[in-house]
This record gives C-alpha cells, structure tokens and sequence, in this order.
C-alpha cells in the first residue's frame, strides 16, 4: 500500500541498526547536504527493508511518502504508484504520467506535484518495480533536483540480488543479521509476557539473527510453547516459517531459476558425494539439471546475484536458509511430490556416479497406470505452461506427447496439442520440428488436413502445393466462430504473405476471445496480430497491439508472448527512431529468448538492434549484427524472418563494405522473391540490386539507375510506405552522389515526406542531411509552392513563428511539448528549403497565408515584450 506520514507517528523499534540509522539520519538533515539526496538499503527477504523505511517516514521532520511495489509489473505501473501517493485521487495522474515519459521526465513530474517543502520519498522493493518505472527513476535521480528547487530525498529499498543503478553520490547500506542481544531484544519486544529461557535461547539459535524468521517463528506459537509448558515443534524454523518468510520472494524469480535452485537444494539434501562441507559439486547439479530438463543458464547470474556461491568446483546456497526454503516452497500435490521424487533420485544417482542408472529412471508405475487420455492431458496443460513461460522445446516434446495419447480419444484436444506443438517449433525455429508436429495429424480432416498439409507444403518450399489448401483455410475464416481456428487461418494467411488478411483474420480471433472472456487465450491472439500488423507494415497500430498484449501476458504470467510483444515494439521503435525504446524492448525480449529458445523473438529483437544503429549511420556494426540473421542453420536467423531481413542487410553490407556477402544473400533473395509470397520482395529486392550496382560503379544510365527505378516503381502496387522511402532515399542518395542535386531532391523530399508523417526520427534526420547536401535546405531561393508540401499542423507552428513566437511559446498555445515544436519546425525548414526561422517571415511576405495564425502570435510577441519591458 502507498501512504503518506508527516513527522508525527514515531516509527518501528530497530535493533542492531546504528549505522543504518545514522545513514537515514544523514538524508533527512534538513540542515545538511540531504536536499536531493539518494539512500538505497538492500537486504533479504525478512530482514528490516521496510521497517526501516517506516521508521525513516516516522521520524522524517517534513512530509513523508511510503510507496510500494505495484501488484502487477505493467509497464509504468510503478510510476503511476508513485504519483497517485503524491496526488491521492487527482484526475491528472494520468496526464502527470504521460508527460514524465517525455524529455523533462519523471523529475520534473515529482517536483510539480512536490513543490517547494522538504519530502522523503520511501520507495520499497525497487527489484519488484516494472522496467520502464525503474529506467525513468534512474534518469532521474542521474539528473538530479531541477535548478531552484531543493528536490526531494530518496530512501529506495531493493532485494539483496538486486543490481542498483549507478547513481553520482547516492549512499548504499546493506542489512545484516542480528547480534544475540538485539535477537533477544526483538524477541522481548515479540512477547508478553516474555518466554520461558530455554524457549528463548532456542529460538535465538534456531533464528540465527534472522529478524524476519525470528518473528515468523514466534507467530506460530501459542503461549503454552512459549512458557515452557509445551514442547516445541521439530525444528522450531520448520518449512512452514521459512515458506512464510521466503515465499514470495521466490515467487517474484524467474521459474528457471527457481527450477535449477530447486536441483541445487536437492542435490545438497540427498547426494552423499555431492555434498560436501564446502557445498554441492557443480558437476553434479549439471548433469542432475540435464536428467531433470533444468535450463543451466541461470546459474550465472545466480551466482552474480549472490543468491548461490561458487568456489573451487562447488556450489552453495549464500542464505543456508533460502535453501530450505526452496525446498519447502515446492509444490505439494500428489503429481509433483512424485517429480520432486524422481528429481532427489536422480540427483542422488548422479552425485554418487551412477550415471546408467540415473538414465533409466523413468515415471512411477501410478503414473504409468492412467487411462492414456488422462496421461495425455496432463501433458497438454505441461506443455501450455512451457509454452508460456519455459523452454519451448521442452514444450514442444510434451505437446507432441500429448497429441499421441489423445489421437483417437479426444479428436479436439489432440488437434489443439499438434497445433500447440508446430507453433512452439515455430517460436523455436526449428523446421523438423514443426513437420513432426503436423505429421502426427494422419486422421484430421476438413480445414485442418488443409491446414496441415499445405504449411508441411510451405515448409519444405513447395509453394505451388502450399497455396490452394492454405488458400481453402483463409477463405474459411468467416466461417469459424473459435478463435483457436481463427488464429490458424490468420498463419495460413502470413504464410501465403497476405499480410492484411492476415491482420483482418486476427483481429477476429482477438474479438473472439474478448467476447468469450478466453483470458489465457488474449496474450496470444494479441501477439499473433501484432506481428501480422507489423509485417503489414501499420506500424503505429502493432506498437498499440503490442502493448496491450505485453499487459495481458505479463498478467497471466506469459513470459514467452511477453518476449514476443517486446520485440515487436524493438522493431517498431526502429522505425520511429527510438533508439533509448530499442535497446530497452530489445534487451527485455533477448533476456527471456536466449534462456527460453525463443528463436523467432530473438532475431526479431536482433533485427530491430541493427536497424537502430543502420539509421544512426553505423553501418559496419549493423551488417555484423545481421550477417548471423541470414545465415541458414542451427546457428543461423530464424527459418520464417531470414528473408525478410535479407534486404536489411544487402543496405548495410554494401554500406560497410561486404559487397561479396551481399550478392550471396541477394542472389538466394531472388529465388525468394520468385515464390511469390512477400508483395514487397519485387521492390526489395530491385533495390539490393541498384545498391550492389552502385557499389560497383553503375553509370548514370546503366544498371543501378534501372534498377532504382524499378524498385520505385513496384513499391508503388506493393504498401508499406516506410520501405518505399527507405528505397527513395537510398535513390536521392545515389543521384547526389553522381552529381544530379537537382534529380536527387524529388525522391529525397518525398522520402522525408513519409519518414516524419511515421515520426521516423533518425530516418528523417538522415533523409534532411542528404537534401541539404543538394542545397535543397538552403542555399537556394525558397519556393513560395513548398507550402502546400506542409501538414496543416506545421503551417499553424510556421505561421506562429513567422511572427516571432518561441518554442515555448508556440508550445503553449497549441498544447505541445517544445520538443515537438522544434521537431515540426526542422521538418518546416526541409520543405520549404530554408535554413532557420529568421527567413520564414520572408517566405510569409512572398505570399504564403498568414492570416490564421498571426493574431494568437502577435498576442504571443506582445505578452513577451511587455514582460521584458518590465512594470508599467
């Protein structure tokens, strides 16, 4: 809960906490250097981090403000906490938020809604506080309190595992153990009336200065315990205390690192040679992950966070604690005390080097004893749950079981199973995967034999056979009420490259789940519409599906989709020239790809990454960023996106140098292109063609001026504007380069034209730079007709400026940031080909309307004067 305090409620009795105190103290001197402060307290679950930020806003002198980790880590989620406790109940925290997103961010939010008074502001469980609330944090503590403003003081709490951000002069204490003294103190404080002597000393023991585990054991015994007249439970810490104190910090890991915990604990509970005095073998805990199918690429940053520590071949658990805790936290059902078995078997086995032994434990014979649709449900809902948040592999193998146990027993779930299965091959990039999946479908019938045979047609490349039963789903989809067939129909539609159908036919399945309240099911329909907007090309309304689903998948814990979505919006923020939103979406989206398999997100974030730093201009490190996402194999781009990038990286190698490399890729781009099923490959690949002509000295009327043009030409029946400009610009550039400035600034103007109406920032600023190298932004007489190239809203902004308004100014009247403001004026100056504002009342005298915009403005220059002219 969030809250505010104003000095007058002294807060919690600590113990053992002088230096911890002193350093709160140090922050909230409000005669000292505090003003603006920063003062992060780490520590474990269970150890004081928010009784020592209650004591902090008891005793600050000003107002306090307590605010916790929003429920649901939603993007921006902690940031809108964070100002409803400074505004309880003010109908702009919404427009408040909105505008810490831009340049000023989130500082200059909290320093309106603070004002001028001396303010703490406790923030607990910063780990648990989405990405995008703890990035604006960062930027803003890095920047510091606003000129004139005093700033408030931060005490910002996190998990002990933790990595804070590097903040110039913030303070970091980390909460320790209780001394005996103080663990009795608490204690004494815990009970009245105070426990028997032998109870205490052995609760102080068991307790081990733990605070948390301290209050969690006495909680759960009655007074008869404590006094002595009734024994104590064995062992006074038992699973239940530690589940009480640990339990929901485990639950906020990642579930791989929970997993390959869990194989850590067991191996150190039931290996004789694993365990040691020093801890467990780390070969061990290996090769018991492998037995157990644990994904072992946590173990790193495990060890880097602190949580497991790795000396000379061994592993221990840094809190002895958290290991018991692990272990308690296990799932209790019939079902998994038999895997949790089975796992401390194995482990065992494998630690004593009975590795043939270890290979052959199988399931229990009750498990093997169920009915085969029972075995295979079971299967179906493992496989769910991988695929939503787990190897997808993994999930394709219990998928593809579950559809042998159910063919023949239960048609529709065995059907939902193989469809399940190839898309999890899909998210994997792995073809016979995907083919072993559809294969299992000997008995569908109808749309699905269609469906299955023509995607097993389009995967091995023959898409002549491919088109007419995927041609028979798509036409199907009106049809269909389920969203589940609907979302087949909408692959069947990518597939074949109708991308609008695609789009059309998802969207109905998003519509359908919504109507159906199908909650598991909206993460995934959102996500395969996203990506059918995307390769449409409607960029802005991917990014808004995106976004929705990201909050559906994060809600229902789909990491997998929520991968998915982030690299969708990577790519879009490429687009748009984001670059801080691509490496952020990116980074999110590899983090969860490269532990999960998710091949298809993985290249999509890799693809967004390099377009980011193509734009930027850097074209070497983007054509070695791609060069891995068109390569085929295990080690290649994935299967479905490897063309699609191709053209990407023919731009970049021919920029870079690696004219070879692009021809190879261009030439199996051709083949690509002749199947037919991409309406942009003919215009793309017309243009890697003028490119690698011109990198080979292609005359002015020779091989790259025909190819330019025929690339110009077939983008003009195939959409997506942003890939037209690009090709424009790529045309502009090369008519300038070949000495034709005026030939060059048609296609650049028009190129520029498409990449701002897309707010394609660092593609237009590329696109500008060229057209002044023409002398098409300056150097030139303007043309009074270039007005009508303006949106209507650059005409207000240019009129406003004509009369001598400023950005602020113009800001203010017309409800824009001025950031926006000085984009549209550059945008303005491209058009009209003039250098800066100075010469647009010329343009305005030369005949251009002014009528509209010139009483507001000289309004505004009249304010202003009579400002700087002082009182009257």
């Amino acid at each position: 809960m969030s809250g505010a305090t104003h000095g007058t409620a002294p807060g919690p009795r600590l113990y053992d906490r002088a230096a911890e105190l002193a350093a709160v103290a140090r922050l909230s001197d409000p005669t000292g250097t505090g003003g603006g402060g920063i003062l992060f307290v780490t520590g474990g679950p269970g150890e004081g981090r928010s009784a020592l930020l209650a004591r902090a806003a008891g005793d600050f002198p000003g107002a306090a403000h307590r605010v916790a980790a929003p429920g649901h880590r939603v993007p921006w989620s902690g940031a809108r906490a964070l100002f409803a406790a400074l505004a309880p109940g003010a109908p702009d925290v919404r427009r408040a938020l909105r505008t810490a997103r831009g340049e000023d961010g989130v500082a200059a939010a909290v320093s309106g809604l603070l004002g001028d008074l001396p303010v703490l502001l406790c923030l607990d469980d910063l780990h648990l506080w989405d990405a995008h609330s703890r990035a604006a944090l960062t930027a803003a503590w890095r920047r510091g309190p606003l000129p004139g403003r005093p700033g408030p003081r931060w005490l910002v709490s996190a998990a002990r595992h933790h990595r804070l951000p590097g903040v110039p002069g913030a303070e970091t204490v980390r909460l320790g153990r209780l001394g005996p003294d103080g663990a009795r103190a608490l204690l004494g404080d815990l009970c009245a009336p105070p426990p028997a002597a032998p109870v205490a000393r052995r609760l102080v023991e068991e307790a081990a200065g733990h605070p948390g585990v301290l209050v969690a054991a006495v909680r759960r015994l009655g007074a008869a315990r404590l006094a002595g007249a009734a024994p104590l439970p064995e062992p006074p810490v038992d699973g239940a205390v530690l589940t009480e104190v640990y339990g929901g910090f485990l639950e906020h890991l990642p579930a791989d690192s929970r997993r390959l915990l869990t194989v850590v604990a067991l191996a150190g509970r039931t290996g004789r040679a694993a365990a040691r005095p020093g801890g467990v073998a780390v070969d061990a805990v290996l090769d018991g992950a492998r037995a157990t199918r644990t994904p072992v690429e946590p173990l790193d940053g495990l060890v880097a966070d602190g949580l497991l520590r790795r000396a000379d071949g061994l592993l221990r658990f840094e809190d002895p604690f958290l290991g018991r805790a692990v272990l308690a936290a296990a799932p209790a059902s019939p079902h998994h005390r038999a895997r949790r078995a089975g796992a401390a078997r194995t482990a065992s086995a494998l630690a004593r080097g009975e590795r043939h032994r270890a290979d052959r434990l199988g399931p229990p014979a009750a498990v093997r004893a169920l009915a085969p649709v029972v075995r295979g449900r079971s299967q179906l809902v493992r496989g769910l749950a991988a695929l939503a948040d787990g190897p997808v592999m993994d999930a394709h193998e219990a998928l593809l079981r579950a559809a042998e146990l159910l063919r023949g027993r239960a048609p529709a779930e065995a059907s939902d199973a193989r469809f399940l299965a190839m898309e999890a091959a899909w998210a994997g990039g792995d073809v016979d995967a995907c083919l072993a999946a559809l294969g299992l479908g000997g008995d569908a019938g109808g749309t699905e034999r269609d469906f299955l045979d023509g995607l097993a047609a389009a995967l091995t490349l023959r898409f002549d056979a491919a088109r007419p039963p995927l041609a028979r789903v798509v036409a199907r989809d009106g049809a269909e009420d389920d969203p589940r067939l609907l979302l087949r129909a909408g692959s069947a539609a990518l597939v074949l490259g109708d991308t609008a159908a695609a789009a059309r036919v998802h969207a109905r399945a998003l519509a359908r789940a919504r109507a159906e309240h199908r909650t598991a099911l909206l993460p995934r329909a959102l996500e395969h519409l996203a990506y059918a907007e995307l390769r449409d090309g409607r960029y802005s309304r991917a990014a808004r599906t995106a976004r929705e689903g990201l909050r559906a998948a994060e809600r229902t814990g789909q990491r997998n989709v929520a991968a998915h979505q982030h690299a969708v919006l990577a790519l879009v923020a490429s687009v748009t020239g984001d670059g801080e939103a691509v490496a952020e979406h990116a980074g999110l989206a590899l983090d969860t790809a490269r532990t999960h398999g998710l091949a298809q997100a993985a290249t999509l974030a890799e693809w967004a990454l390099a377009r980011d730093e193509r734009g930027r201009g850097p074209a070497a490190q983007a054509a070695a960023r791609l060069a891995p996402l068109v390569r085929a194999g295990p080690r290649g781009g994935h299967f479905a996106l490897r063309m699609l990038v191709v053209p990407c990286f023919v731009e970049a190698a021919v920029a870079a140098g690696r004219t070879a490399e692009a021809r190879s890729a261009a030439g199996e781009y051709a083949v690509w292109a002749a199947y037919g099923v991409d309406g942009a490959a003919p215009a793309l690949l017309a243009r890697c063609r003028a490119l690698l002509a011109r990198s080979e000295g292609g005359g002015e009327d020779g091989e790259a001026a025909h190819w330019f043009g025929e690339a110009v030409r077939r983008h003009d029946g195939c959409g997506n504007d942003f890939e037209r400009a690009r090709t424009l610009l790529a045309y502009g550039t090369w008519l300038r380069l070949r000495r034709r400035p005026g030939a060059a600034r048609g296609p650049l103007r028009d190129a520029l034209v498409t990449f701002e109406r897309a707010a394609a920032d660092g593609w237009a600023d590329h696109a500008r730079s060229e057209l002044r190298a023409t002398g098409g932004a300056g150097g030139g007489a303007a043309d009074p007709a270039a007005w009508g190239l303006l949106t209507p809203q650059q005409q207000r902004i240019a009129r406003l400026a004509a009369q001598g308004a400023t950005n602020r100014e113009i800001a203010g009247r017309l409800t824009l940031s001025p950031r926006t403001v000085d984009h549209h004026l550059r945008g303005v100056f491209a058009r009209l080909g003039i250098r800066s504002r100075v010469e647009l009342p010329g343009m305005v005298g030369a005949g251009l309307p002014a009528q509209a915009g010139g009483t507001e403005a000289k309004g505004l220059v009249s304010s202003r004067a009579r400002r700087s002219a002082g009182p009257s």
